[in-house]
């Protein structure tokens, strides 16, 4: 037989496209259309619905970036009609390319309920399932003129991420404007046609069910009168009856598929735009819902259904009566799909606490999975979070956007730091906005790594980032490949189903210890440096907020602010998105989150400061308040006294050849002429921190223009080049004191300039380090370097409660990978018996490499911070202007030095005038190695006291808690302060004696008498 299959399948694409597909609406006439265009911001429905229209037409211009039009479409269905299905087709300017990332719209009926979203996968609202004919059809769309930023040559720079720099240049014209019949039996044969040449293209040419596709399609395109395809598409669907009817291998992989759209909370577009993208999205989702039973929709972010509830209550009403028939699914119990690498500890728990209470209070439903698809990579102190907060399970799929390594398991064990492990899968479809495609399809068989051992797997589906959900398309698609020979079977499940399923089937995957580093993205730990100072200020404001509050409260009986915190919190909480703290959003958002991150840390500072003052009282003497976990100037933790006059002197004097030499009896620190730190000498060791021939607090620049996603993305050949920035314009002694000294150096380089204070005090075991930088450089990256003079294989990064070992090596391709990686609060490389720390107040990325001397064969170990970098997409001016940093370098350091360095410097201690001699700690810790993360009231408002802690160090620890307060009883709870079922310490005269694994967390709470 001659082998025709690509005239056959040549003739299938061309008239699927030209003929088919076009007579799915064989009938139309047009809508009259009338506009008015809101000023500024978005207006209320009520105010955009009775707003005056001017006349407009398809093919008229329309929409200035960011703004909003008020759309009225108004017809007739014609008398002739009678009887068939009627829909409106509202064509806004679409690119279907580009769903979720364009103009969008939300249709209302004229007393302002809302009907459903519209995009570009989503152009139709149905009028009549039977029309009668007559009918007047008047609808209303609010249609959002947002512009497209990543456009088809994309990571070009563009002012349109901000509406103030946007212009107004209209962005749209009108398309389609017409009511139309719609033909439901050849909407049914385009989605038969795409299902079978899609699942051919994918069988291998030389098996029978290929050519048996084949000559079904070629059947049913001869059953096809091309001048009259609405009266043969039902004889055509009979031709592709039988091959559609075979039933898919017992052995055929199996696809959960879940109803999903990823909704990037703010990213290309402004919160506010979010709101309305949630609320198309669910409108479209529940109408799907109502009319496909077998369907299932899943979405997370309880802030995005808190939207939902604040803003379209009407929408969320019928999400609530879904969620209530288990078939729109919460998902993730999280506030927001977070980064993860960033968020401190507490933020951490924080968003598993707010979002399963929100959960639970709206809903019933408490989630067993985290659910993060898009996350850039995720830290080894996580796992233990999510038990910790009552979920088993993790989904994501950004892993398999790593640029070298394959991970080599879809569905595993994932062991956290502390030992913990959960129950973890990747969609081997590789998308979380699968479509139902046959090529998507069948890349997940192949590409599923757990062949021979399970069968499950499954597919978020719908489009996402930008948002729009599942279609009807998709159902259809989805109801073909239920049972289908030559493809996966599909069946639309909830999370948890899929989970349960995987689980009894393979119960014992294999198991992958540590973070899961995204081979990419590496630039978020970088990138919009406000933004990421401004969280990490939060965060430890809201940890102070809550402590004395909590303090003052017990001590003096003070209202605590409840209310407040909650607020507080979830705000941080959702600025931490994974594209708003990496720095991958538009310039509108950046600029909003620094004006939100400074009243934030307004409040809570109004907060911190009324509470020390109530527990001060009125009066002239000092009190210094410690928030840190540890001991500092003689003041406890978590209490205030006078503080300690400093043990030592300082001494500066000039260096010979140049510079200067601090000292203070702990440490000597030599600067030459050029300010740069050529020795760090720790006096008790006898031991030198800084390299033979080097010289520390180096400033670096390198120039930076990765291959694609610029705010993302550095790519390693920026280190190729480098300058070192080591030119002094000035260099003066700022202090000199007996309690401090201090030097201050001027440099200048391109279009910047940078100051920096190097301040050693009496009595310190570290160099601080302030580096103010006035930043106008375009597409470079600065780094702080200090190479150490230590032998060390790996080194620790701080993480969410404990820290992560990472190689200094590159011996294969993963470890050559981590070239960029984060930390928290320090970065510690050490020989076993003697180290150094690198403590910051905000930066998080950084980089440690390794050469060995020629002259001494002795090996330098190099830790560079992450400062500065100057992208220019998705946001042109990235970071331009000043900027101040503190770090401090603490040579011979151990772990804990470590930790509690990293507090102090992050939690400066402060001094209050009162009538009181001290205000005793709630509650003491013995020892350094197990730390207080929250000393707060619990959130029921019950009075009783909740303390986390967790073991800092990575050893196992044996410690007492003292409570200096009446308690009656305490249990171990977990992180929404729940008590656990075997949590019952013992409780002694208000102590509670702790023997904790390495990196275990604790949550205690105490019942006051």
């Amino acid at each position: 037989m001659h082998d025709d299959r690509t005239l056959v399948e040549a003739r299938l694409k061309r008239v699927l496209e030209e003929r088919i597909r076009p007579a799915v609406y064989p009938e139309s006439v047009p809508l009259s259309v009338g506009s008015w265009t809101a000023p500024g911001e978005p207006v209320p429905v009520a105010e955009g619905l009775a707003a005056p229209r001017t006349p407009i037409a398809v093919g008229d211009r329309w929409g200035a970036p960011w703004s909003t039009s008020w759309l009225t479409v108004a017809g007739t269905v014609p008398a002739a009609w009678a009887g068939r299905c009627v829909e409106a087709l509202i064509d806004l300017g679409f690119d279907r390319n580009m769903p979720g990332f364009q103009c969008e719209g939300l249709v209302y009926r004229p007393d302002g309920t809302p009907v459903k979203g519209l995009n570009p996968n989503n152009q139709w609202v149905r009028i009549a399932e039977h029309a009668t004919g007559g009918e007047q059809v008047l609808l209303h769309v609010e249609a959002a003129a947002n512009p497209v930023i990543l456009d088809y040559h994309p990571f070009l720079p563009t002012d349109l991420g901000d509406r103030a720099t946007a212009g107004s240049e209209p962005q749209y014209r009108l398309a389609r404007m017409d009511l139309a019949v719609f033909d439901r039996t050849v909407w049914e044969l385009v989605l038969d046609l795409e299902v079978v040449g899609e699942l051919m293209a994918e069988l291998p040419v030389d098996g029978a069910r290929r050519w048996e596709l084949l000559r079904a399609v070629e059947r049913a395109l001869d059953a096809v009168d091309l001048q009259d395809v609405n009266a043969t598409a039902a004889a055509a669907r009979t031709e592709l009856a039988g091959v559609l009817a075979a039933a898919a291998a017992p052995s055929a992989h199996r696809i959960s598929a879940v109803g999903h759209a990823h909704i990037d909370s703010a990213w290309l577009w402004p919160l506010r735009e979010t709101v309305r993208k949630v609320a198309r999205t669910t409108a479209n989702m529940t109408a799907l819902l109502a009319d496909h039973p077998e369907f299932v929709y899943t979405m997370s972010q309880a802030q995005q259904y808190a939207w939902l509830k604040e803003h379209r209550p009407e929408v969320y009403a019928k999400v609530k009566q879904a969620v209530a028939e288990g078939r729109f699914v919460p998902a993730g119990g999280m506030w927001v799909e977070s980064d993860t690498n960033m968020p401190g500890s507490e933020a951490m728990a924080r968003q598993f606490v707010h979002g399963k209470r929100f959960f639970l209070a709206e809903f019933g439903i408490e989630n067993q999975e985290a659910w993060l698809p898009d996350t850039f990579g995720f830290t080894g102190g996580l796992p233990q979070i999510i038990k910790a907060a009552g979920s088993r399970w993790l989904l994501t799929q950004k892993i398999s956007w790593s640029q070298v390594n394959s991970f080599p398991h879809h569905t595993f064990w994932w062991e956290g730091i502390d030992g913990t492990r959960i129950y973890t899968h990747f969609p081997p479809v590789d998308t979380y906005n699968c479509s139902m495609k046959g090529a998507e399809l069948a890349h997940a068989v192949r590409n599923f790594k757990e062949k021979g051992r399970a069968t499950r797997s499954l597919a978020p589906t719908g489009w996402g980032d930008g948002g729009g959900g599942t279609t009807r398309e998709m159902i259809g698609r989805a109801a073909r490949l239920r049972s289908l020979e030559g493809s996966a079977a599909v069946r639309w499940e909830t999370p948890a189903a899929f989970f349960t399923a995987a689980q009894a089937e393979y119960p014992e995957p294999p198991v992958w210890v540590g973070e899961l580093y995204l081979e990419l993205h590496r630039a978020t730990l970088t990138s919009q440096a406000r933004t990421k100072q401004g969280n990490r200020q939060c965060e430890n404001l809201l940890r102070e907020a809550e402590l004395w509050a909590a303090t003052a409260a017990v001590r003096t009986g003070a209202p605590y602010p409840y209310a407040a915190l909650d607020r507080l919190w979830k705000t941080v909480l959702l600025h931490q998105f994974h594209d708003i703290l990496p720095g991958s959003s538009i310039a509108w958002v950046h600029r909003e989150a620094e004006a939100t991150y400074a009243a934030v840390a307004a409040e809570l500072t109004a907060i911190v400061e009324a509470a020390q003052q109530a527990l001060a009282g009125e009066g002239g003497t000092e009190l210094v308040f410690n928030s840190a976990p540890h001991r500092r100037s003689g003041v406890a933790a978590g209490g205030a006294a006078p503080a300690a006059a400093p043990a030592g002197d300082c001494t500066l004097r000039e260096r010979a050849g140049g510079g200067f030499v601090l000292a203070n009896g702990r440490l000597r620190v030599e600067l030459d002429g050029r300010a740069l730190v050529v020795s760090a000498y720790d006096l008790a060791a006898r031991r030198e921190a800084v390299a033979p021939g080097a010289a520390a607090n180096l400033l670096q620049l390198h120039p930076d223009f990765p291959n694609m996603w610029d705010a993302w993305d550095v790519d390693q050949f920026y280190r190729n080049t480098g300058t070192d920035l080591t030119g002094v314009d000035e260099l003066t002694v700022l202090a000199d004191k007996p309690e401090a000294v201090a030097v201050r150096v001027a440099r200048s380089f391109g279009s910047s300039t940078v100051v920096q204070t190097l301040t050693l005090a009496a009595g310190a075991g570290r160099l601080d380090l302030l580096t103010e930088v006035d930043w106008h450089e375009t597409e470079k990256f600065l780094k702080l370097a200090f190479p150490l003079d230590l032998h060390a294989d790996r080194y620790a990064a701080e993480s969410q409660f404990g820290h992560q070992y990472r190689p200094t090596h590159t011996n294969t391709s993963w470890e050559a990978a981590k070239f960029e990686a984060c930390n928290h609060r320090f970065t510690h490389v050490a020989e076993p018996d003697w180290g150094v720390a690198l403590v910051t107040a905000s930066t998080y990325g950084h980089d440690v490499t390794r050469t060995v001397r020629p002259g001494d064969g002795g090996t330098t170990t190099t830790v560079r911070a992450s400062l500065l970098r100057a992208p220019r997409f998705p946001d042109p001016h990235t970071d331009q202007g000043p900027h101040a940093f503190r770090h401090a370098l603490v040579p011979g350091a151990t772990i804990a030095d470590a930790v509690r360095e990293g507090h102090l410097v992050n939690l400066p201690e402060r001094t209050v005038l009162g009538a009181a001699t001290a205000v005793a700690p709630l509650v003491a810790v013995d020892g350094e190695e197990v730390v207080a993360s929250a000393v707060k009231l619990a959130d029921d408002g019950s009075g009783d006291l909740v303390v986390r802690l967790y073991q800092a160090t990575g050893t196992r620890s044996r410690s007492t808690l003292r409570t200096g307060l009446p308690v009656v009883s305490v249990h171990a709870c977990d992180l929404l302060e729940r008590p656990l079922p075997d949590g019952h310490p013992a409780l002694h005269d208000g102590a509670v004696e702790l023997a904790l694994r390495p990196f275990q967390l604790v949550t205690l709470r105490f019942a006051r008498g």
